[in-house]
């Protein structure tokens, strides 16, 4: 029964599939319904648990599966491999939201499914992550319509005795609970583990039986409630987390920010260094910051957490002046554009900018608009200098390919694809046609199947006959797949822009096509329910009964069937609305393809051998005539383009040139938008150079850290008296000699960098001091002469060999 235990409570189950027979073995219903092999445990009798475990080949299997998940959780993997000497390093992954299994249903949507997906990479790869998040009592909404066809929003409860989790307990048997400050009184966080593989997955829940009814709500419910209740939510994850891992003994190097949800993650990080250390919060801060890494999804400001600053001085202002040592407005300044202004409300994204050391979007479009989103904390600098990155985000295969692609990619391309980083390219391009043709036909086969039975159980909820799901869909028709959170800027009635079309396209005798669909619309956004709605009504025509099909309650266990399952998948955003999107990703390696508008992370995937594309790769905002426009197109490209080529047959019955085409998506797109990808990318570019920069800053008492500080404020208070003087330009050579006069003032002119600038490609180019005639600095730089010299502007910028400009030092003087 340890065994099974210890196999329940690994999520390793969710992406290896190696003991599923064990679970089926035992109640073959409930691991069907469920998939949650410690609620089969839960639920059956001893004596079946004592039968199982009597059989020899089960208990074989057993040892078997036992003895392989240790050695893989404790052997080397990539990244002891690839960076052996690299110090020790442990990354904290705080989010307010986790997507592992369904079996946990502590998630929403796409920034859980990062999170999830995520985690279980650096398992696979050896990286030294925790994640950190919150146990809700009910979690997220669940789906069912009504007999109108209109959305209702369920709440079952999470039974934390039927979830994949154990109580973190102190060495004596306690359980771990940690106290917070709240303006009330101090409350208790009850503390839990996760077993993710190798990793670790620490949540905080504040249903305790010691704490009032108002506060044993707080984690009830994900983005429930209003903005105090998320503001404790947020400070529930962010302060109680970190107290989390250092009563744990962890003292994690990186901090990662999954959302600006968790930044107050920073200051109890700052927090607890002055504690350790005896510093002020100027200096933690400082210091941390440099181990600090933000990751935004949001493609619009708007979306940024937001709260007034009454909220901010009712629940932070013990905290600030008891605990950091500073005044409320100090903390406040830290999420305000403009720190003066008292009246402007708290962002969590501008606290999570300026209390870490990296920032990064989630996909290479994305990095741009994050950096025009982000402009505004940095004034005269140009977009292109905005410090923020990107890593686009990708998909934890081995959680999403069917059984059939598994095996497929395993014998293309070996059982340790994804745990390291062979190129596989071309072991899938040498895949045969009849091997590929068979794989999506038994894909299709299978979703089919699932689809009649999820079908029918709906109907039934519904008031409608259940033997109605017989009559749906074709295994052998092209299948449509469109599934996410139904929002006005995803466009999902763009398809329904003309009723008519969609239904000569589908109901072609020649050339038919099937379309389903799924996907939530948040309890508060009627404008969301009301497309669901729509479609819905257009589904009961009868026409298309047997054609379209909306499947109620989108979740994981359904996304696995549908990405496993369809021939093409669908996207229709507002670019540039969709930060990265990686729904899509997920069918890449089931054979899926996709058509999709040039946003997020198809902006960068997409090329004709690969799939379809929609839009013409710029922004037309929410301009109904381009709307019409881009529904007419993607009616075109389905009719002209997708269609004819699913079905054009060569002589041993496959679709040749579809499946040249699958076979190209499958090898360029799988490995560049995986989570294997992503967290080596992470790894190397961000987290490896975070955990150098806060050893370099932590040293010697904080010895760099205090040196920044003040060089940050000789820089803040001088660089009013930094000006220049004239410009002069020779040619020679080929060569304009531009010199630049320079007044430095009462800033040390080893502090200040001089460069030209020249757009439109960013040329930079560092003036070197030549002469310091009458108190001036002469600088000096050669430009080719072919580029008009009104090209170059004359600029100065702080300069500091360890500190990130303009992140750390904002200044920027233009000469006019």
């Amino acid at each position: 029964m340890d065994a099974l235990t210890e196999l329940a409570l690994n999520l390793h189950w969710s992406w290896n599939h190696a003991a599923d027979e064990l679970w089926e073995r035992l109640d073959a219903d409930l691991w069907e319904t469920t998939q949650n092999p410690w609620v089969i445990l839960q639920t059956v009798s001893q004596d079946t648990v004592k039968a199982a475990l009597a059989e020899p080949e089960f208990r074989r299997r057993l040892n078997e599966l036992l003895k392989q998940n240790r050695e893989s959780y404790s052997s080397d993997a990539w990244f002891q491999t690839k960076h052996p000497d690299t110090a020790p390093t442990l990354v904290a992954y705080f989010s307010m939201e986790f997507m592992l299994s369904e079996a946990l249903p502590i998630y929403s949507g796409g920034l859980g499914n990062v999170a999830g997906d995520q985690m279980k990479a650096a398992s696979d790869l050896g990286v030294p992550v925790v994640g950190v998040g919150l146990l809700y009592g009910q979690g997220y909404f669940r789906q069912d319509f009504d007999s109108e066809g209109r959305q209702r929003a369920l709440y079952p409860i999470n039974d934390p005795g039927q979830l994949p989790i154990r109580p973190l307990r102190r060495a004596n048997g306690e359980w771990l609970r940690l106290q917070i400050q709240l303006p009330e009184s101090k409350i208790w966080l009850r503390c839990w583990e996760v077993s993710v593989g190798r990793t670790k997955l620490y949540l905080l829940d504040t249903n305790d039986f010691a704490n009032s009814a108002t506060h044993r709500g707080i984690t009830s419910e994900l983005y429930g409630g209003d903005a105090e209740m998320r503001l404790k939510q947020e400070i529930v994850l962010g302060i109680g987390g970190w107290r989390l891992l250092r009563a744990l003994g962890l003292q994690p190097e990186v901090c990662h920010l999954n959302e600006g949800h968790a930044a107050f993650a920073t200051l109890e990080r700052a927090r607890f260094y002055m504690e350790d250390h005896k510093k002020p919060f100027d200096l933690a801060m400082n210091v941390t910051r440099a181990g600090n890494l933000f990751t935004t999804h949001t493609a619009v400001a708007a979306g940024f957490d937001r709260f007034v600053p009454e909220l901010i001085r009712k629940y932070l202002s013990h905290y600030a002046q008891d605990e950091l040592a500073i005044p409320i407005d100090d903390l406040l300044a830290m999420g305000r554009q403009n720190r003066d202004d008292d009246s402007e409300s708290f962002n969590m994204a501008w606290l999570a900018v300026r209390s870490s050391g990296q920032i990064n979007g989630v996909s290479k479009l994305h990095g741009q608009v994050s950096r025009h989103i982000f402009q505004a904390l940095f004034p005269r600098w140009p977009q292109t200098e905005i410090p923020i990155g990107s890593v686009t985000n990708g998909i934890h295969v081995p959680t999403w390919d069917s059984a059939a692609a598994d095996a497929l990619w395993t014998t293309a391309c070996g059982k340790k694809r994804w745990r390291e980083d062979r190129p596989v390219e071309d072991d899938i391009r040498r895949l045969p046609d009849a091997q590929l043709w068979q794989m999506r036909s038994a894909g299709r086969k299978t979703l089919v199947d699932c689809i009649r039975k999820r079908y029918a159980r709906q109907l039934a909820s519904e008031g409608r006959r259940p033997s109605d799901a017989d009559a749906v869909f074709d295994e052998k028709v092209l299948t449509l797949g469109f599934a996410r959170r139904f929002a006005t800027y995803k466009r999902p009635n763009l398809l329904l822009h003309d009723p008519e079309r969609l239904i000569r396209l589908l109901s072609n005798p020649q050339q038919p096509a099937q379309l389903v669909l799924a996907g939530k619309a948040h309890p508060q956004d009627l404008p969301g329910q009301a497309l669901i709605q729509q479609w819905n009504d257009f589904i009961r025509r009868r026409d298309v009964r047997d054609r379209v099909v909306f499947l109620s309650d989108y979740d994981m266990l359904l996304t696995q069937e549908l990405v496993q399952g369809v021939d093409l998948w669908i996207n229709t955003p507002r670019r540039p609305w969709e930060a990265c999107g990686t729904s899509g990703m997920k069918v890449l390696v089931n054979g899926g393809l996709n058509l999709s508008e040039l946003d997020g992370w198809w902006a960068e995937a997409h090329s004709p051998e690969v799939g379809w594309a929609i839009g013409d790769g710029k922004e037309h905002g929410e301009d109904p005539a381009w709307d019409t426009a881009e529904a007419d197109e993607l009616y075109s490209v389905l009719e002209r383009q997708v269609i004819p080529e699913f079905y054009e047959r060569n002589e041993s019955g496959m679709a040749a040139k579809w499946l040249g085409r699958i076979r190209e998506s499958m090898a360029q797109l799988t490995p560049e938008f995986s989570a294997s990808r992503a967290i080596r990318e992470y790894t190397e570019d961000y987290y490896l150079p975070a955990a150098s920069g806060y050893r370099d800053r932590a040293a010697r008492e904080g010895a760099l850290g205090n040196s920044l500080i003040q060089w940050q404020k000789r820089i803040s208070q001088h660089w009013s008296s930094v000006r220049f003087g004239n410009v002069e330009v020779k040619t020679h050579d080929g060569q304009q000699v531009i010199r630049v006069q320079v007044f430095p003032g009462s800033v040390d002119p080893d502090e200040l960098r001089v460069e030209l600038y020249a757009e439109p490609d960013q040329v930079m180019t560092a003036c070197k001091a030549c002469a310091n005639p009458g108190g001036a600095l002469l600088y000096s730089a050669e430009v080719p002469a072919g580029r008009p010299v009104s090209d170059y502007t004359p600029r100065i910028i702080p300069h500091h060999p360890s500190a990130s400009v303009p992140l750390e030092a904002p200044q920027i003087l233009w000469q006019r």
